[in-house]
């Protein structure tokens, strides 16, 4: 129920304040001008850049459960999609476990939660670092002069990058020593019982953990590519430094902030408005941006992964 009634809200107050710059023709025309010949190829590179990032996805959780269940590349992309589809009505992902936990045996579905998780920590990692970087160069750049800023306190500021940094370094560390979490289970009595979902971690090498996180800072960079793509189609007018940084702080920001993806197009359209608004006056633009994004990168995988689970539904039944 909060789900909703957040999108509910959030929707109410991007509305106020688009409506009084954009009319229903300025709309029309901004859709008609998004969906010219001259946009068809930009179209057509983020329909394929939606196939490649969660091929990506699918390739890491590939690489992590195979240590503790051989499974093809096609049924990690299934895995993944039908992950997308559960997680839009769960809250921080959980769904996203869930829907990959019916592709492994019986036995090995609490083991594949775990590392379904070094996965989700190094997606975190990039995401935490990437935005710490384009918020030390917002602040020391485009921001510096902005009236938004300057009543605000240079310790506060200081001390929110501090925190990021801290702790985008703790989770770093952490990762690359998975092998604590096993000892750590090992000596707290209550939840020895447990060690049998993270003893695998152990098994993780270094060298995979790298190209985990590789993957990761892949799956990132076309994230980037894609936002600067929709922000070109829908006329959103920013140097190409200033909308990269932009982007990797709204990406932290929807990281730090739990939402439930149902609820996720409103929180990412005011989170949009409050941060490329700084830098540029196309509100509807904005807006017409994180929509299109939640649409082709949560929405179209969802709905392709939802066929996914009828089709394990209906095997079953059968």
């Amino acid at each position: 129920m909060l789900g909703p009634l957040l999108f509910v809200v959030l929707a109410f107050s991007i509305y106020y304040k688009v409506r009084n710059q954009a009319s229903l023709q300025e709309a029309k025309d901004l859709l008609s001008g998004a969906l010219s010949n001259d946009n068809i190829p930009v179209i057509i590179l983020l329909l394929t850049l939606v196939a490649i990032n969660w091929g990506i996805e699918a390739r890491k959780w590939h690489v992590l459960v195979k240590r503790i269940q051989p499974v093809n590349y096609f049924t990690a992309y299934k895995a993944v999609l039908s992950g997308v589809s559960l997680s839009l009505f769960v809250p921080n992902g959980i769904g996203d476990y869930a829907g990959r936990l019916v592709y492994m045996n019986e036995g090995n579905r609490l083991k594949s939660i775990t590392l379904t998780l070094v996965g989700s920590m190094a997606q975190l990692i990039v995401t935490l670092s990437a935005g710490l970087a384009g918020l030390l160069y917002l602040k020391n750049g485009s921001w510096a002069n902005l009236e938004q800023f300057k009543g605000l306190s240079v310790f506060l500021v200081n001390g929110i990058i501090f925190m990021i940094a801290a702790g985008s370094l703790l989770l770093l560390v952490i990762f690359f020593k998975l092998n604590w979490l096993t000892i750590m289970f090992e000596k707290i009595p209550f939840v020895h019982k447990y060690r049998f979902m993270v003893e695998y971690l152990e098994t993780i090498s270094r060298k995979d953990l790298t190209r985990i996180l590789s993957l990761s800072a892949g799956r990132y960079c076309i994230f980037i590519v894609q936002y600067i793509a929709m922000l070109h189609i829908f006329s959103v007018q920013l140097g190409t430094a200033d909308a990269i940084a932009t982007i990797a702080v709204l990406f932290l920001v929807l990281a730090i902030l739990p939402t439930i993806p149902v609820a996720d197009l409103g929180m990412r359209g005011e989170a949009g408005l409050q941060l490329f608004g700084l830098l540029s006056l196309n509100k509807l633009g904005i807006i017409a941006t994180t929509a299109g994004i939640w649409l082709i990168n949560l929405i179209l995988p969802a709905v392709a992964g939802s066929l996914f689970i009828l089709g394990i539904k209906l095997f079953r039944n059968r």
